[in-house]
């Protein structure tokens, strides 16, 4: 059987936060607890460390936009946003903060788990997309570095590039180091040479 998935409620009206929890109670999801706003949101999910947020109001306004961008940038976790009325502005608005679901008007308690499934899924499919981003930017990264030791080698000790390449791999593999870290030694010493 699967865990639950653990929830925090944000939402300034007791009563559809009411609701709220008892449609992902009868879901089967573990409601943590319910805030009355988002002043203390940050101390609240470094206890609670909830599976996903659900911020429920009225209509989405820029504070509140603003403080899911914060959130998603620096505690990055699945957020969904149930509102009772949108526009095209701040539906887009709210896909740049980070939110990974978007509900507008109403919220039938049979549709709670499907919709935070969905925003898990879309979360981490989000998440694995950042990861190889970042991996290919430091991959591209490396590789600028270590063309630009090579040529620095070929050019000061009259190295082909073959050779350059293999002087920087046998001083990395006598370092105990990563190839593009020695690279970064090569290019940071002539560059203090110049």
């Amino acid at each position: 059987m699967a865990s639950p998935i653990r929830v925090l409620i944000v939402d300034d009206s007791a009563e559809r936060a009411a609701l709220i929890e008892a449609g992902l109670v009868a879901s089967g999801c573990e409601v943590l607890a319910r805030l009355a706003g988002r002043a203390d949101l940050h101390d609240k999910l470094n206890s609670f460390e909830p599976d996903v947020i659900i911020v429920s109001m009225e209509c989405p306004d820029r504070d509140a936009l603003e403080d899911m961008s914060r959130i998603t940038s620096q505690r990055p976790r699945p957020t969904v946003m149930f509102v009772d009325r949108s526009d095209n502005e701040s539906i887009r608005a709210a896909v740049q903060a980070g939110v990974s679901a978007y509900v507008v008007g109403g919220l039938s308690p049979e549709r709670v788990r499907s919709v935070l499934e969905v925003a898990i899924a879309r979360f981490n499919e989000f998440q694995a997309l950042r990861q190889e981003l970042e991996t290919a930017k430091e991959s591209l990264e490396e590789r600028k570095v270590i063309e630009r030791a090579k040529g620095l080698l070929m050019k000061s000790r009259g190295l082909s590039e073959d050779a350059a390449f293999h002087q920087l791999r046998r001083m990395a593999m006598d370092r105990k180091m990563r190839l593009a870290a020695v690279a970064r030694e090569v290019v940071a010493a002539a560059e203090l040479l110049l």
